[in-house]
């Protein structure tokens, strides 16, 4: 083996090592984010009626960012002791047109005309 040919096989084995670390992290990531959705769906379990649970699962088909707020805030909500479970369908219907009022803006378009 030349010295180009070695150079070049270490170059292959890092690059290879290299990969493979970036791979083991991203399935570190991914079974986080995985543990921390099923704590969260658990407590939402616990302090949404059904309904409000399926207002949220079908919320979550369109905006999927306006549910995922939603189920923040009521869990927030929930831990400062502003709501109390069970939270009903009304309220969590109150708390989605209130995130979804801040979270559209306005557009005014003004022509003004040249002299």
């Amino acid at each position: 083996m030349s010295m180009d040919d070695r150079e070049l096989e270490e170059i292959r084995r890092r690059k290879l090592l290299e990969l493979q670390r970036q791979l083991e992290e991203e399935e570190k990531r991914k079974a986080l984010e995985a543990e921390m959705r099923a704590r969260k769906e658990a407590i939402l379990r616990r302090i949404l009626t059904d309904q409000a649970r399926e207002r949220l699962a079908n919320i979550r088909l369109v905006k999927p960012e306006l549910a995922e707020a939603a189920e923040n805030l009521i869990i927030q909500l929930v831990q400062a002791g502003q709501l109390i479970p069970p939270v009903t369908d009304e309220q969590v219907k109150a708390l989605l047109l209130r995130l979804d009022s801040q979270a559209r803006r306005e557009f005014k378009i003004r022509f003004e005309r040249k002299k």
